[in-house]
């Protein structure tokens, strides 16, 4: 199933929004005397006929900063580099001529050829659509065992998550922090801000400990309530600054949230999340330690899609640089409520998602998603004789464990480190 891509989504501001942006700057400009705050409460209210499908450049012509953090990822180390959906698929899959590639993955959702590819091979997106083009939502409730999915939009798919996503209340009004007087009509709603205004596209259901797109109830569950932290996932992803919220409007500057939502594709943001050590566990003896420890997410690492996954590459180097013997981890999440197995590949084929549910059983057993919080530790004895050596370890981050993994635009090393061994002859 093919979308039509919108490329008029990836232009800094749209010929709409610029007469939007005029009208209301007329209008509020009658008279020096006359605050344009006081104006704009005075004009006709702007109203959104096409919900959550209107473009979010036009709401760029009143909130150019904003905008630009969404559509440019203005201020962010975002890089969308080159994507493939699966082994053996075509040349890399990379944006539209003229999107920049530190865009946010809110911004690219409908256009974007990776996902939408990947959608297409899974089913043709069914299980997608909800939340890549979702309808006008009031926010659930925050200790709810069972979130489901957004409903889905029916009309201009291309589009993708607009700011109207989050911001259009199903009566037709504009949700955000504050109380203000504004071209169109607003309400205070503080939630916002919390991790709930996350919950519906980042939860798919139940809390199942190790299942992909689960971020919104491994905070909840693992990080939230244990109280680990006071964070919400705004705070990590949306970090603060002092500004207007409309640049051309009477309105004082306020603490607002950058729309950056840095993650898998934010090196600063991956880096942050593991660390890495390794322990000789007794003098003159080959066991090694490998301590994995979650102590930058609020989440699962990784969390999200089942795509995507950690390697832990361990290698000892004798003295030369010659690799003696090597082994490696996956930690990914799960495709569904149980580990993914080889066991299930012939039963998949006649489940609901034979596609997407065969690869991820495909690929077997591998090591669960690191929880918030956890320390992991792995023991490895390698078989070597007596002697020196390095260890080397580094973890690397895939966003697409299906491809080939000689496919490296995707990866990215996250932490390393490498401690001496020292091997004793047996008495």
């Amino acid at each position: 199933m093919k979308r039509q891509v919108s490329y008029s989504a990836v232009l800094p501001i749209s010929l709409s929004a610029i007469v939007i942006f005029a009208v209301f700057a007329i209008a509020t400009k009658a008279e020096e005397a006359t605050s344009p705050t006081a104006a704009a409460s005075s004009a006709p209210l702007m109203k959104f006929p096409e919900g959550t499908a209107t473009p979010s450049e036009v709401c760029g012509g009143c909130h150019r900063a904003i905008y630009q953090e969404a559509a440019q990822g203005s201020g962010s180390d975002l890089n969308w580099a080159p994507m493939k959906s699966y082994a053996g698929s075509r040349a890399p899959l990379a944006l539209p001529k003229g999107v920049s590639k530190s865009s946010t993955a809110h911004f690219i959702a409908g256009i974007d050829p990776w996902p939408l590819d990947a959608m297409h091979v899974e089913e043709n997106g069914k299980q997608c659509d909800v939340c890549h083009y979702p309808e006008p939502l009031q926010y659930p409730d925050i200790n709810a065992a069972k979130i489901d999915n957004p409903k889905p939009r029916l009309a201009n798919q291309e589009r993708g998550i607009t700011c109207a996503s989050c911001h259009l209340t199903p009566d037709g009004r504009i949700r955000g922090p504050y109380a203000v007087a504004a071209p169109h009509a607003t309400v205070k709603d503080e939630k916002i801000q919390t991790s709930v205004a996350c919950a519906f596209c980042h939860s798919n259901g139940e809390r199942v400990v190790g299942k992909q797109t689960q971020t919104f109830l491994e905070w909840r569950e693992d990080f939230n309530k244990p109280g680990l932290g006071p964070q919400q996932c705004q705070d990590c992803h949306m970090p603060k600054t002092t500004r207007k919220l409309a640049e051309g409007f009477d309105v004082p500057e306020r603490p607002v949230a950058r729309h950056l939502w840095t993650g898998g594709h934010s090196f600063q943001r991956i880096g942050g999340a593991l660390t890495l050590s390794a322990i000789q566990m007794e003098e003159g003896k080959p066991q090694v330690a490998l301590h994995v420890t979650n102590i930058g997410a609020g989440h699962s690492v990784p969390t999200g899609s089942n795509r995507r996954a950690v390697y832990l590459n361990v290698e000892v180097v004798d003295s030369r640089e010659h690799v003696i013997v090597s082994k490696e981890w996956m930690f990914a999440p799960s495709f569904a409520a149980r580990p993914d197995d080889r066991t299930f590949v012939e039963e998949d084929k006649n489940g609901s998602e034979p596609v997407a549910a065969t690869q991820a059983d495909l690929q077997g057993p591998h090591e669960s998603i690191i929880r918030a919080g956890e320390e992991r530790v792995l023991n490895w004895i390698p078989e070597i004789p007596a002697g020196r050596y390095s260890i080397r370890a580094r973890l690397i981050q895939d966003l697409n464990r299906y491809n080939e993994r000689s496919f490296k635009d995707d990866q990215h090393k996250i932490a390393q480190t490498a401690i001496e061994l020292n091997v004793a002859s047996p008495r």
